[in-house]
């Protein structure tokens, strides 16, 4: 592993953040010399970013934490178009209204992750509607589109995957990657970025920025991006069959993002306790030589630490009293998931994906005929069994060991 003289390398490179870097040496100078703004940009598609933000989020905090500005850059702008990489079609289209609401909501896990304020290391929050909503069309083309080759664009993954796959790809989305090359550019003279963080995805486009930055400033940017995260199995992190992991309370139960670490890979337990908790190393080398059935106190730790960090202390111990109860207790924990039923009932199927166990009857009844749902502590062997409930009371719907949820007389 390469030894760095500044502490923001050197964490990063120990905790597995590195991927690429446009010029290490360089960067690594620069942060013992100085106080380096660095950015990563999130586009606001959603309430919430879910689990596959969170390392970059991270990242910004390792910044702050080794004495360094992290700049939260909002794509209110970007937003409205659609960033293509990775992509096979186009993104919809979201109104202002949603967008700026969205904004507002992903807030909410930064506030918790980093700290904001006025300070030479405070973190800020800026959206690329300030600057790019009011620039001029013809503007950006003399400024800004003079740097930019056609051939040169073409060759970027973002643009060859959608061209070989016979996809369409607007010229709305084509710009993309000028826009935010063109961010890079104006965070680098409003507020002094220097460095750009992203998904090895983005490498493209980091590049591109540092390019236009150079080319009309004389400025010297530099850019490092993360490795693509997947779990052991080689699925996209962030992602499970009930779909995205959300950070925000309110898109995600907090045990259900708690059973979420819970659950992880025993191969994957000491990567995630280094990209995702800020335990020291070597405590993290204990947990991760730990054996057999006594890896599982790694994973609770890790779930602990996680959900202490993205939703704070409350809910992690109430997510561990709630997994606690439901794997030792009576099984009813506080913080399960709960469906009223209806005084009519509903069959079980139904019930299951209505939880979001299941993505359809279906899938509901194919687990029920493996024999991976019960009622309680007992198996429901009929898909068309129905649950009916008495006033007042409440019972236990669970697929598999790990997925639980309290159904009550509605």
């Amino acid at each position: 592993m390469t030894t760095y003289d500044s502490d923001l390398l050197q964490m990063l490179s120990e905790r597995g953040y590195v991927h690429q870097q446009t010029d290490a040496a360089g960067l690594d100078a620069l942060a013992v010399r100085q106080t380096v703004p660095g950015y990563i940009g999130f586009d606001a598609t959603a309430p919430s970013l879910h689990v596959g933000s969170l390392v970059q989020i991270m990242m910004l905090r390792r910044l702050q934490q080794t004495g360094h500005k992290p700049i939260v850059l909002m794509g209110g702008a970007t937003t409205r178009i659609g960033d293509p990489t990775g992509r096979d079609e186009s993104r919809k289209m979201l109104s202002d209204e949603t967008i700026d609401e969205n904004v507002a909501s992903i807030r909410k896990v930064f506030e918790k992750l980093i700290t904001f304020g006025d300070g030479p290391t405070d973190a800020v929050m800026v959206d690329n509607n300030d600057w790019l909503g009011s620039i001029g069309y013809i503007e950006m083309l003399r400024e800004v589109g003079t740097h930019f080759t056609v051939n040169r664009m073409l060759s970027f993954d973002s643009v060859k995957l959608r061209l070989d796959r016979e996809q369409p790809m607007t010229f709305l989305e084509f710009n993309y990657m000028i826009l935010q090359g063109y961010d890079f550019r104006h965070l680098a003279q409003a507020m002094g970025a220097r460095l750009q963080m992203g998904g090895s995805d983005q490498w493209g486009n980091i590049v591109n920025g540092i390019e236009l930055g150079r080319r009309m400033d004389g400025t010297e940017l530099y850019g490092l991006t993360t490795p693509l995260l997947t779990t052991a199995d080689g699925k996209k992190m962030g992602k499970t069959a009930s779909g995205a992991v959300w950070l925000n309370e309110d898109q995600l139960p907090a045990y259900d993002f708690w059973q979420f670490w819970r659950n992880t890979d025993d191969r994957d337990v000491g990567r995630f306790l280094k990209l995702f908790t800020d335990l020291p190393l070597d405590e993290i080398a204990r947990l991760e030589a730990l054996e057999g059935s006594e890896i599982n106190h790694a994973k609770i730790v890790l779930a602990d630490e996680v959900t202490r960090l993205v939703r704070g202390d409350d809910a992690a111990a109430s997510a561990r009293s709630t997994a606690e109860q439901t794997f030792a207790g009576d099984g009813r924990g506080e913080d399960l998931p709960t469906l009223a039923v209806p005084s009519e009932g509903i069959r079980v199927g139904a019930a299951l994906t209505q939880l979001g166990f299941t993505k359809s009857n279906g899938e509901a009844k194919r687990k029920i005929i493996e024999g991976a749902v019960k009622l309680d502590d007992t198996v429901i062997e009929d898909a068309g069994h129905l649950i009916a409930l008495e006033a007042g009371s409440e019972a236990r719907l669970s697929l598999g060991k790990k997925r639980h949820a309290i159904l009550t007389a509605g």
